[in-house]
């Protein structure tokens, strides 16, 4: 697995086109470089199964939503949406995205790097054997064949623990478009994104702490800030706030 270090908004484009070979790229930032790619309901001690809080959500969140999602995968994207642990891990098309995650909350992790993975996502579903020979870029969607295994329903239904692969959604809502989502999901097998097979499928790039503090503010002078990735009413008072410290 590759490593850089960046400093600055220069130097991780430079990085980046150091990096490129073609194929398509994701992005996601982490505030603590240590922390693994692993999802939220693989991190959590509370033993809860995704079924469980699934029927839980259900259960009190039905009567709330503007319309009843179509699959257990979408209200598995909703949960997510609203922070509870899923299978799922958050990505973005945009490598500027995943750093404005990287150092927003610099304040708050102030001795530690952070740092923005890119992955190739044809190259971690190659580990699953998911591929097309005819489209080189091949990605599948949650309603394509090779998805169904991964369903919250058909988990009990194998022994097979398969490895977690890249997925596209539908952006259905304002969040998602912004911030240029898409998705990995896990099955049961409990094994980081970035330790999977021979770890050729993503590369690291690491923020020095005292770098993180000069790179919000070049990707404020670029556009991006809380409104610009969460075009919600909070957001529009966070910065408000902010501007009135």
């Amino acid at each position: 697995m590759i490593e850089r270090k960046v400093t600055n908004v220069a130097n991780f484009l430079d990085a980046l086109r150091a990096d490129q070979d073609g194929s398509t790229t994701w992005f996601p930032g982490h505030a603590k470089a240590s922390w693994t790619l692993l999802p939220g309901i693989m991190r959590s001690r509370s033993g809860l199964s995704e079924a469980s809080s699934l029927a839980r959500f259900k259960q009190s969140a039905a009567m709330l939503t503007d319309s009843t999602p179509s699959s257990a995968f979408y209200w598995t994207f909703l949960m997510q949406h609203y922070g509870v642990p899923t299978r799922l891990l958050d990505w973005s098309e945009s490598p500027l995205v995943a750093l404005f995650f990287a150092v927003d909350s610099f304040a708050k992790h102030r001795n530690a790097e952070a740092a923005v993975w890119c992955l190739k996502p044809t190259a971690l579903n190659k580990n699953a054997n998911i591929s097309n020979a005819i489209e080189t870029n091949y990605i599948p969607s949650f309603e394509a064949e090779e998805l169904e295994p991964y369903a919250t329903e058909k988990l009990k239904a194998t022994n097979v623990e398969l490895l977690p692969v890249s997925t596209i959604a539908t952006r259905n809502n304002p969040r998602i478009q912004a911030q240029m989502g898409t998705f990995t999901i896990h099955h049961t097998k409990r094994v980081p994104i970035e330790a999977v097979g021979d770890k050729s499928h993503v590369i690291k790039y690491l923020i020095p702490r005292n770098a993180r503090e000069t790179l919000k503010k070049e990707l404020k002078l670029l556009g991006l800030n809380q409104f610009s990735l969460f075009p919600e009413l909070t957001s529009v008072g966070a910065i408000l706030r902010e501007m009135m410290q």
